[in-house]
């Protein structure tokens, strides 16, 4: 029995479960895939995680609403400055399918993507014009297990000149970054050079291992980590465990960290696994709860985001409370991306979209659910031009009920 197969709380939650594909009636026919174009984001999302565990100290009151924003008067419209109070999204397109247990993605320049597969420690070029997959090349040291193995990914701010890729992944000993320089002269397979460290020692665990990368912009390295089911390390700040870390492309601190000397940017994380900004260059974050609330949070530097002190909405003196949180029932939150105005989260035990339209640094108005139950798990978002949204399936990562051509890459045309 795959570790996959456990919850957040430790319980059995296979694909047999009641909420994990039972009666679930799925709709799976989406047009031929559409060709991508103008992809410059370079941004990637993503991580594996479950369903509801055991409340935290702390949190919203029991009595809250399923899914709540944090603004005064959220519910009602949003004014002029803002997006509109409903959203909309249609799917347009189907980019690639039989993808297995696809994690990172990396738009490419021109368009194609790069994509990391968790289980088998290997990355992948899809060709959005075709839908053809081709492996690249091996990440070596990925050491696969629960919900570790090759996680995020991310492109070089100089990928035109240096030609590097970054990954996140699980080795037999931690967590750690690396980049690989991808020539695309070498024989299809051996494309990805050796592994170059540039961050090691971040804590690994069965559950709970973070693992979304991206450049922000400043040019910047950001990680999202998990605390490994040890709660004690999110508010430990000389852990890399629990935390939002920020690094040069070298891997060295970033200049104007919270402490000189260390990666940490935030911290009391529980787990995030999804990494995006906004127009105003503000990080948003989101993070899976225990059993009670997972959350959106807004990420400034040395925030304490409360775990494992609280879990949701605590209103505590000297922790950051979420912008909006959902029952993990309906959220499990792994990738997000920002476009149009929202934030676009990806569910994965909650198995949906979830729009949240932003104004300024809070929420606009309740955030609102698309396509549920239609496409499984959710794991991944990737913001490409204006109103164009990636969004990747995560039915074959061992929590899932996959059916024929699992796993997919749609493409999204969102407001």
């Amino acid at each position: 029995m795959r570790y996959g197969q456990f919850h957040r709380g430790g319980a059995l939650r296979g694909a047999g479960a009641p909420g994990y594909g039972e009666g679930r009636a799925r709709r799976r026919g989406v047009p031929a895939w559409l060709a991508l174009a103008g992809c410059g984001a370079l941004l990637a999302a993503g991580c594996s995680a479950p369903g509801g565990e055991r409340a935290g100290p702390g949190g919203s009151p029991p009595g809250s609403p399923p899914a709540t924003a944090a603004s005064p008067g959220a519910s009602g419209p949003a004014d002029a400055s803002g997006p509109p109070a409903k959203g909309s999204v249609t799917v347009s397109g189907e980019v690639a399918k039989g993808l297995e247990s696809p994690w990172g993605v990396a738009p490419l320049p021109g368009g194609d993507l790069l994509v990391a597969s968790r289980d088998q420690g290997k990355v992948s070029r899809v060709r959005t014009d075709t839908g053809a997959v081709t492996e690249i090349g091996k990440v070596p040291g990925v050491a696969p297990g629960g919900e570790g193995g090759l996680l995020g990914l991310a492109l070089s701010p100089d990928f035109a000149s240096d030609r590097m890729v970054y990954a996140y992944f699980t080795t037999e000993s931690d967590n750690r970054i690396a980049r690989m320089r991808y020539d695309e002269q070498r024989p299809a397979g051996q494309q990805l050079g050796a592994p170059d460290t540039v961050l090691r020692g971040i804590p690994k665990g069965l559950i709970h291992n973070g693992g979304r990368i991206a450049f922000g912009p400043d040019r910047m390295l950001y990680a999202g980590t998990g605390e490994t089911g040890n709660t004690g390390l999110a508010q430990d700040r000389k852990s890399l465990g629990g935390k939002i870390l920020r690094m040069t492309p070298d891997g060295r601190p970033a200049p104007g960290n919270p402490e000189a000397g260390s990666v940490v940017y935030s911290f009391g994380h529980r787990n995030v696994q999804g990494l995006a900004w906004d127009e105003d260059k503000r990080l948003w974050a989101s993070e899976f709860g225990q059993r009670t609330w997972d959350e959106l949070n807004l990420v400034e530097p040395g925030g304490n985001y409360g775990w494992p002190e609280a879990e949701g909405k605590a209103g505590k003196a000297g922790l950051r409370d979420p912008v909006a949180v959902w029952k993990t029932d309906e959220a499990s939150p792994s990738g997000i991306a920002w476009a149009e105005g929202s934030i676009w989260m990806a569910g994965l035990k909650g198995e949906r979209l979830w729009r949240i339209p932003l104004k300024g640094a809070a929420a606009a108005a309740e955030p609102e659910a698309f396509l549920q139950g239609k496409y499984g798990r959710l794991r991944t978002v990737v913001p490409l031009d204006g109103d164009q949204l990636l969004l990747v399936t995560s039915e074959t990562d061992g929590r899932g009920s996959p059916e024929p051509g699992d796993d997919r890459i749609l493409r999204l045309t969102v407001r």
